[in-house]
């Protein structure tokens, strides 16, 4: 019996998870919810984890955490990637310690798959890397290895960014070395999770992804990306980490102009923004709000943490 199954037969405890896409204010909201219940914040982002992804990432920085403690953020080296199941074993032990000490914990991000992981049953492998296809697959053009991975998982591929030949690659890897898609199961949850979803509309959210591009260009983006790559951060592990750094390094290159990053890079956090609502949108369990409608959230939260977490039998 694994550590996820033995947890289901004890007492649920209080959780709670800020989840929505890209710009539309969760670290925000997920402090002034610590702040109300006594709460510390968990990080669900699977680039925030690394060390001096710091503005390309919009890691929230220790004025705007004002206070409240934040773990799961800068705990990796930026050089190794580090997998969903590594993530899970570390949030999993912080949540344990956060409810020793009598706090509530906030799980807060984008990154649907660790937020999955992390508070449900959902279990993901632990596939080595296959040097010898990874060598034939890099020859491939990102079209053809999406083709590949929609015949292999299409539901993976639904998810997935499609221009990013890293992660379509590593999903490609992962399907063939199981043989076949697992079959999909109904995760159960871990703990009694208030599941708090923010969103906007398309029109509102795009020009908060633009308006903060812009922002961190200005509090100097290139520059982080320059100096990472100086500290041993190659091109090539920048490309795989998707987004901002996968658009920069080619920016490092000469290969795109500055025009072409940001006009690139919009387009690329739009569509990325849409997947992460895909994603979250197959939930039932996730109230939505509007960033603006702190009261009610306020409300729902109070009421959730005030309530007697239930008993499995």
């Amino acid at each position: 019996m694994n550590n996820k199954t033995k947890i289901a037969f004890r007492t649920h405890p209080q959780v709670i998870a800020v989840v929505g896409p890209t710009a539309s204010g969760k670290s925000a909201l997920a402090v002034e919810i610590a702040r109300l219940v006594g709460g510390e914040v968990v990080s669900a982002d699977s680039r925030q984890i690394y060390v001096g992804l710091d503005i390309g990432t919009g890691k929230v920085t220790k004025k705007e955490m004002g206070g409240v403690p934040h773990h799961l953020l800068d705990v990796a080296n930026p050089k190794r990637k580090m997998s969903v199941v590594q993530y899970e074993k570390l949030a999993s032990r912080t949540i344990q310690d956060i409810l020793k000490r009598g706090k509530v914990p906030i799980i807060c991000g984008g990154t649907g798959l660790y937020v999955d992981a992390l508070l449900t049953t959902a279990t993901f492998p632990e596939v080595p890397p296959n040097s010898r296809l990874r060598a034939l697959l890099e020859k491939l053009s990102t079209e053809t290895l999406f083709k590949k991975l929609s015949k292999l998982d299409p539901a993976r591929a639904k998810t997935i960014d499609a221009k990013n030949p890293r992660r379509l690659i590593r999903a490609i890897e992962i399907a063939l070395a199981l043989g076949s898609v697992p079959p999909q199961t109904t995760p159960i949850e871990q703990y009694d999770t208030l599941w708090i979803g923010l969103a906007l509309p398309q029109d509102e959210l795009n020009a908060r992804i633009t308006a903060r591009l812009h922002s961190r260009m200005r509090r100097g983006m290139v520059a982080e990306a320059r100096r990472l790559h100086a500290q041993g951060l190659s091109y090539k592990r920048m490309d795989s980490l998707g987004l901002e750094y996968r658009f920069l390094a080619e920016f490092l290159q000469n290969k795109i102009s500055k025009e072409e990053l940001l006009d690139l890079l919009d387009i690329a956090i739009r569509q990325y923004a849409k997947r992460q609502i895909v994603w979250f949108k197959k939930s039932e369990k996730i109230r939505w709000f509007k960033p603006n409608e702190t009261k009610k959230i306020e409300q729902l939260v109070l009421r959730h943490t005030s309530s007697t977490p239930q008993r499995t039998h």
